[in-house]
């Protein structure tokens, strides 16, 4: 399933209880859009939620959540992903990029008894005031994640 932002077919919805919005940000090579958090935006450790839903997700299957990062800008905030049924703990998180390049970055899915029906991408603000947290390419096939 293509979940990126510029073409995707997923339901994504932007929290109501968090502290600001993720926002459509035009990429540089100006083929389509990905989602992102300017440094500035808020104050430290404001937080920022992206919900994918997730339905029709088969029980007692598994699925790896593919999916573009970045992390650019001195003490940006953190980025970290939660699964709906493990709400307490980040499933996968980034807090300083070694350089201002997209990465990737791979959450395998178990589908046990209880079945994922979301997947939250958060934000949280930083000390720093230039840069961006930036989101694309969310995309999720059945199986184990490949290795690299």
């Amino acid at each position: 399933v293509d979940c990126s932002f510029s073409r995707g077919v997923c339901d994504w919805k932007q929290d109501a209880d968090d502290d600001f919005d993720w926002n459509p940000a035009d990429r540089d090579r100006g083929d389509g859009y990905y989602m992102a958090v300017p440094a500035f935006v808020g104050h430290q450790k404001d937080m920022g939620r992206l919900k994918l839903l997730l339905t029709d997700l088969k029980p007692k299957s598994s699925y790896c959540l593919i999916f573009s990062y970045r992390l650019a800008g001195e003490k940006v905030g953190k980025l970290r992903v939660f699964l709906a049924n493990k709400k307490t703990a980040p499933v996968w998180e980034q807090n300083k990029g070694k350089d201002e390049r997209w990465r990737t970055g791979k959450i395998e899915i178990f589908q046990g008894a209880g079945t994922t029906n979301n997947v939250t991408f958060e934000s949280e603000r930083g000390k720093g005031k230039t840069g961006e947290i930036g989101v694309d390419n969310v995309i999720l096939i059945s199986g184990l994640c490949p290795e690299d």
